[in-house]
């Protein structure tokens, strides 16, 4: 399939998959929708001194290098983990825009080990920012209680519905410790009511740039 970055509507990168018209991120801005979705109305939840994190979609380290930029200014521990079925490469790590659109130049060489380091092994990025990369389909996640925090970023359900059913929510559920919460940019009915379906409590949220709306889901323990 062909790959080429592209320039989003803030001037960050992202890469499209010519074949399905479909990107990494939001063609309306990349980073724009990364805080929107995944730090306003995921992370900034949480205030606990450690966060056990689990991202569906590692694919360009957006998400990662934010959150550990933000982990800073809220002096959180994250644990994160990113699920990956097919890895960036590293020529194309190289030609996105990232830390100079972020205007970080101190988390570069962070940026640079996340995506050098080995996959399958706990990686120490920082002193309070530990990732796991994992390779493997999301079917194959069996964690169980694992996580405060889950952002979901597969490829949208018009190139990948395979992605966005019941079975993969109910994994997600599983993996979620009780109260913890999944974010996505997505917000289609049938996304919502597989969420529904499977126990959580879902939430419609304004969208970023380019959308309406998008979902944020709890999972709400099961009371006696």
């Amino acid at each position: 399939m062909e790959r080429k970055i592209i320039t989003t509507s803030d001037g960050s990168t992202t890469i499209q998959l010519v074949d399905w018209n479909e990107q990494y991120h939001s063609i309306h801005g990349a980073i724009q929708e990364a805080y929107h979705v995944f730090i306003k109305h995921g992370l900034s939840l949480f205030n606990q001194q450690r966060v056990d994190l689990l991202e569906i979609g590692f694919g360009t380290g957006l998400n990662a290098i934010i959150t550990k930029i933000e982990s800073e200014k809220s002096q959180l521990d994250i644990n994160y983990v990113g699920v990956e079925a097919y890895p960036v490469s590293q020529e194309e790590v190289a030609q996105l825009n990232y830390i100079e659109q972020l205007k970080a130049p101190s988390f570069r060489d962070q940026f640079t080990k996340m995506h050098s380091c080995e996959w399958e092994k706990q990686q120490q990025i920082s002193e309070n920012f530990i990732l796991t990369k994992q390779q493997k389909n999301f079917t194959n996640i069996n964690a169980i209680d694992a996580y405060h925090l889950i952002y979901f970023d597969a490829f949208g359900a018009r190139v990948q519905p395979e992605l966005w059913t019941e079975a993969i929510f109910l994994i997600m559920y599983k993996a979620l410790k009780d109260n913890g919460v999944l974010v996505t940019y997505a917000a289609k009915g049938s996304v919502r009511r597989a969420m529904q379906s499977v126990g959580f409590l879902v939430e419609k949220l304004p969208g970023p740039p380019g959308k309406r709306e998008m979902l944020r889901a709890r999972k709400t323990p099961i009371k006696p």
